[in-house]
Formats: structure tokens, C-alpha cells, sequence
């Protein structure tokens, strides 16, 4: 495992965050369309229940979305995205003793989410709509900015690079510089490749093989592979029968020195990580 190069500890709202050791942030889909689990926990009382399976199983950090990012999804309004997170946040928050990660873009929903509970922004969008570098800012959370080419809704149409680790790097080292000018200290940021995000199959692989690269910007990374396409491609599995791809690419990440995996399949992947610290604790 790659040494990391920053602090430790992450304060995250009124939690703090022990980045010494790789992490399972589980996805809650508050969404009726997510590629993966749309509507199976659009109901508040359903998602606090996942929620306390995915904690009891593991995961250190839950990210709640309102807004699916799949490929060709469609932007909803911030009223409804806040509707539909706003509940669920203040709900967890009140029963249960985890990290709650904001997965937004919206202003309205960072600056909501927070004062619920949140302990961390999970922006697709690196902070680029109207509003968002102000609205994380007066948060105090930490965010976590992820590469992205144009709107999911039009991504993954013929997404083209010369070299796809360099400008991802140099995408992300630029959001790193907005957010300085806004006041969002480097030590409040995490990283995202983006991985299924304005990418092709072979960008995604070539990306993957090359992520301990990243670690050259000095921040956590995110990673996030879980049931995605690119497994399906590989291995030609439906988005259910992807569970064995995703954690080879977990314990690839963590291998790669990436702090936090984003994933469905909690209790599997804690099974992954707890393996990999075995090992490397061994004499």
C-alpha cells in the first residue's frame, strides 16, 4: 500500500475522519432512477434502515444522493433534490453515528445538508454550478471534487483525451485552485478520478492503472467503481453479477493507496479491506 501524504485526520461536521486507514462509504440512492438502485430507498424510513445496514456492516461514511448521475441522466430541480435528501440526512443524522456524505452539486443542498448533519460534500461536479464554490465554503466541510466532462446526460458521447491521467490531473489540480481562491483550504479536499464519468472503457482501465499517479496532487482519494459499466465490459456481467469485478478493483485501489471506496456492497468490500490491513500489519 502507498504511503499517504496528508494529515490524518479529517474533521467532517462533528466527526472526524481517520485517514491512516482505507475507508467504505456506502451508497444511498434517494433517487428514482440511479443505474443500480433507483427506488429501492427513495422512502425515508427505507433509507435510514439501509443506512443502519450499512453502517452495522461496516461502512464509516454514507453518501446521500437526490440526484442520479448515470449516464444520460437528466438535472432535477433543487427543490426536489432537497425534498428528497433533506429527510433522510436529518434522520440519519439523529439515529445514527456515521459520517454522512452530501452527494450534490446544488448550492441549496450543500448549505441544507450541512445544517442537518452532513460531514462531507460529494460534488460530480467539482464545485462548477452557479453558487457551489460559496455554498462549500460556508459549509466548513470538506469536499470531495471529482473529474467529469460536460452533464451526465451527455458525458459519455465520444469522450476524447491525449492522455487521459494527465488532464485528469490537470482538471482536478485547477479545481483545487478554485476552491483556494474561495477559501476552501487544501486540507479540506478529497479527489475522485471519475471513474464511468466522460470515459470510455479503455480510458477507465489506462486511468485505473495509472491512479497511484494521482496521489502527486497530495489529497485523499475517492474511488468509485462499484457495479459500473466498465466491469460489465469487461467481464460481460448485468449490473447485478458485477460483485466480483468490484472488489478486485477495491483491493486494486487500496493497493493504489486510494482512502475511500464508494460502494454498493458494503459488507464485501469492509471483507476486502480488513484482508489487504491483515496482511499488511503481518511481520
Amino acid at each position: 500500500m502507498i504511503s499517504p501524504q496528508y494529515p490524518a485526520r479529517l474533521p467532517c461536521g462533528s466527526r472526524v475522519l481517520d485517514l491512516s486507514r482505507p475507508h467504505v462509504m456506502g451508497i444511498l440512492n434517494v433517487t428514482p432512477d440511479s443505474f443500480s438502485d433507483g427506488g429501492r430507498f427513495a422512502v425515508r424510513d427505507q433509507a435510514v434502515r439501509h443506512a443502519a445496514e450499512m453502517l452495522a456492516a461496516g461502512a464509516t461514511l454514507i453518501d446521500v444522493g437526490g440526484e442520479s448521475t448515470r449516464p444520460g441522466a437528466q438535472s432535477v430541480s433543487p427543490q426536489e433534490e432537497l425534498d428528497r435528501v433533506a429527510p433522510v440526512v436529518e434522520a440519519i443524522a439523529a439515529e445514527l453515528d456515521v459520517i454522512i456524505s452530501l452527494d450534490t452539486s446544488t448550492p441549496a443542498v450543500m448549505r441544507e445538508g450541512a445544517r442537518l448533519g452532513g460531514g462531507l460534500i460529494n460534488d460530480v461536479r467539482s464545485l462548477q454550478r452557479e453558487g457551489a464554490l460559496q455554498a462549500a465554503a460556508e459549509t466548513g466541510l470538506p469536499v470531495c471534487l471529482m473529474h467529469m466532462l460536460g452533464e451526465p446526460g451527455t458525458m459519455q458521447r465520444d469522450p476524447v483525451y491525449r492522455d487521459v491521467v494527465a488532464e485528469v490531473a490537470d482538471f482536478l489540480g485547477q479545481r483545487m485552485a478554485a476552491c483556494a481562491q474561495a477559501g476552501i483550504a487544501v486540507e479540506r479536499l478529497l479527489l475522485d478520478p471519475g471513474f464511468g464519468f466522460a470515459k470510455t472503457l479503455e480510458h477507465n482501465l489506462s486511468l485505473f492503472k495509472h491512479l497511484d499517479a494521482l496521489l502527486e496532487l497530495g489529497r485523499p482519494l475517492l474511488v468509485g467503481v462499484s457495479r459500473k459499466s466498465m466491469i460489465g465490459q469487461v467481464l460481460q456481467r448485468e449490473v447485478g453479477e458485477r460483485l466480483s469485478g468490484g472488489l478486485a478493483l477495491a483491493a486494486l485501489a487500496v493497493a493504489k493507496g486510494a482512502c475511500i471506496l464508494r460502494v454498493h456492497d458494503v459488507a464485501e468490500t469492509v471483507d476486502a479491506v480488513r484482508m489487504i490491513a491483515a496482511v499488511n500489519a503481518a511481520e
